[in-house]
Order: structure tokens, then sequence, then C-alpha cells
């Protein structure tokens, strides 16, 4: 029996990159690779420069893509295929995970800011990819990324979804927030991911943080209680 805290749910919604994997695989370090390379090449500027370039733009813009959209009109596509062809030969199933998502009654999404391609590829290697019934991806979202609340909208409106009744997984704090305003229940994934505390977030005491948990397997299972 679902423990009665979510009771509620019926939509899961999960970022995908170190949230459905630890962070310890470190897929980012092979796209920032790729996402520096990419902005010096546009910019002109050295690697190193264009590393902070790249950085600054994460930050203020929510994506380097939106960065790169807004300064070089770049196009999405492009870059975005660029970044995302690396190996994924770091990602490795995870059993109690997939029994655990398994498990959940209701509908279970993905939301994140890469691209379906790419999420595809990554729910493939982690055996996860018959249990979601969509990719709410950068495109879908007309590249405004999280945090901004257009694409969390945009979410609830195309798969229908009853903010009231949802619960959001997600590694970086300050995403956290706009689903939080929706009415969803929230939880962080406090995994020590790269800006996983930015922008703000206070952890556990910030207000739009209902639940926080280490790792996601070990959460949703113990959501079960027989």
């Amino acid at each position: 029996m679902l423990s009665p805290n979510l009771g509620h749910v019926e939509s899961w919604i999960f970022d995908l990159d170190n949230t459905l994997y630890p962070p310890e695989c470190d897929l980012f370090a092979l796209m920032d690779v790729r996402m520096t390379a990419y902005v010096a090449r546009i910019s002109g500027l050295g690697l190193d420069e264009a590393r902070v370039l790249q950085k600054s733009w994460f930050r203020d813009h929510g994506t380097t893509l939106c960065g790169l959209m807004a300064h070089h009109d770049v196009d999405p596509i492009d870059f975005l295929t660029e970044v995302h062809d690396i190996a994924l030969d770091r990602l490795e199933p995870d059993a109690s995970l997939k029994a655990a998502i398994t498990r959940l009654p209701g509908r279970r999404l993905i939301y994140t800011n890469g691209d379906a391609n790419y999420a595809g590829r990554v729910l493939d290697r982690l055996e996860l990819s018959d249990l979601f019934e969509c990719v709410h991806d950068i495109h879908a979202c007309a590249y405004v990324p999280k945090p901004r609340p257009e694409g969390y909208a945009a979410l609830c409106d195309s798969y229908h979804v009853e903010p009231m009744r949802a619960a959001f997984f997600e590694d970086m704090a300050r995403n956290l927030r706009p689903a939080k305003a929706l009415g969803m229940t929230t939880v962080w994934l406090n995994n020590g991911s790269e800006w996983g505390r930015e922008a703000g977030a206070e952890g556990s005491q910030a207000d739009f943080i209902d639940y926080e948990t280490p790792a996601l397997a070990p959460f949703l299972t113990a959501l079960f209680k027989d």
C-alpha cells in the first residue's frame, strides 16, 4: 500500500539527468566538453573564456542553449545534436529503481531540459523506457527551460496533469520552486550534483521543498508498506 503522504499522487514527474541515474556517472562532464567547444567556436573565445561564459549563461538563462540562442541566434537542434552525441557506457540499469518506479500507481512522465532523442537513449540504457508515458523536453517547451514556469504549465496542459495530484522529482533544487507554486508535491534529490543547491535554494528548509532524499530508489521503495 502506498504511503498516505503521497497517496494522493496520480502523476509522477521525474527529471532525467542526475535524477534517474546517480551524479557519479557524470555525463555532464562529457557534455560540458562539447558545450565549451561549441561556445568557443561560436563566440571566437579561447576555451577557458568560453567555459566561463558557458557557465554564466547556464546560471542566468537556465541552459547554455538559451544563452547561445539569445546572444548568437544558434540553431537549437544543431547544438543539442552535437552536445548529446556522447557515449552512455557509464550508465548501468538499477533493478531496485526499476522495481520501485514500476510499482508507482498512475502515470509517470519525464520533464527534462535536454531533448527527447537523448532522453530516449538514456532511458534505453537504464532499461526504463517502457515505464514512462512521455518525455516533455526542451523542444516541447519552445526552448524555455526549467526553472521558468512556462514549461511546467505546458507540461500540465499537454498531458492533462492536475498539479495538486502530481509529485515532481529533481536534483536541482531551484527547479522545484515553480512545481511547488503550481501545487505539486516536490522531492529534492540532494545527491551532490553540480548546481544542485544553486540559486538560493536552502535545502530542506526551503518552503518549496516537501521532501529531501540523497537517492531516488530508496525513497520510492519506502513509499510502499505491505
